[in-house]
């Protein structure tokens, strides 16, 4: 295979990535890491160093539209991108001595709970009758739009959330996934937000946390521009894409798509992981 053909195959499969990434508050790193080792025989590392500077990108593609429509909570994000931050350097750190076959079986098993985690249904629009202490004292409830209009939604279990996004942290610089999979699933399995918010939230942390990594993996000499390149430009287009139709997209559907992706990635890291072919 020449290198352009590479470059533009890659490219190809990023733009999905992205797109999946924007819709579902995964970053695309997601698909892009087993991707790249799948099916281009790239170096776990040197994939979860491109997945992470395809992680920036999307983040710079579709947050600030995510902001704009009204759809992202920024005072969550800040908030909980204290803690993914943090554990992103802690993650950063140990990537450098942990087995590639270690970080795909962990990558596969964080992706069957994500997955058996997401089928579970709930209401997506519970409102509390007494606000959450934490909520009510950083002010962390509110609104965004919806069909019928604003839809105002509560906030809860905000220490726990916080915990968990410095595990997402440290997944996100072992893993190069961005931490949108824990990030999604802290928001909205454990501080009750709604799907949409939960993901557009999702896309505004998930760019700081992979530049946090991102520094440690380029110093280490894990980032390809020859790799990287062609999945970030492929990823901020999909980036773009799935800003734009987000609004008009069942959230039903997209939590669907959510766990079959997930599920097909887990069983495929999974079987590399525990055959050592990666």
């Amino acid at each position: 295979m020449t290198a352009i053909a590479f470059a533009l195959l890659v490219a190809g499969g990023s733009f999905g990535a992205g797109l999946l990434g924007a819709l579902t508050g995964l970053g695309g790193g997601i698909v892009v890491v087993p991707m790249l080792t799948l099916l281009f025989h790239v170096d776990l590392r040197y994939a979860i160093g491109a997945s992470l500077v395809s992680v920036i990108a999307t983040s710079s593609g579709a947050a600030a539209a995510y902001v704009r429509e009204g759809f992202t909570n920024v005072r969550v994000g800040i908030l909980l991108e204290v803690a993914t931050t943090i554990g992103a350097l802690v993650g950063a750190a140990l990537a450098g001595v942990t087995p590639t076959s270690y970080l795909a079986i962990l990558f596969g098993l964080i992706l069957l709970f994500t997955a058996i985690r997401s089928i579970r249904p709930r209401q997506e629009h519970a409102l509390l009758t007494t606000p959450d202490k934490w909520s009510a004292r950083l002010r962390l409830d509110s609104t965004y739009p919806s069909a019928g209009g604003k839809q105002a939604y509560s906030v809860q279990h905000v220490p726990a959330g916080f915990l968990l996004m410095f595990v997402a942290g440290i997944l996100s610089a072992l893993l190069g996934i961005g931490s949108g999979i824990v990030k999604v699933l802290a928001m909205d399995q454990t501080m009750r937000l709604p799907f949409k918010v939960s993901t557009t939230t999702s896309n505004f942390m998930i760019g700081v946390t992979a530049a946090a990594s991102a520094g440690v993996y380029l110093h280490r000499g894990y980032i390809d521009p020859t790799v990287a390149f062609p999945v970030m430009l492929g990823v901020l287009c999909g980036a773009l894409l799935g800003a734009r139709i987000l609004s008009a997209v069942n959230a039903k559907v997209l939590r669907q798509v959510f766990t079959g992706v997930v599920i097909v990635m887990a069983i495929e890291m999974l079987y590399k992981g525990f055959t050592g072919s990666l």
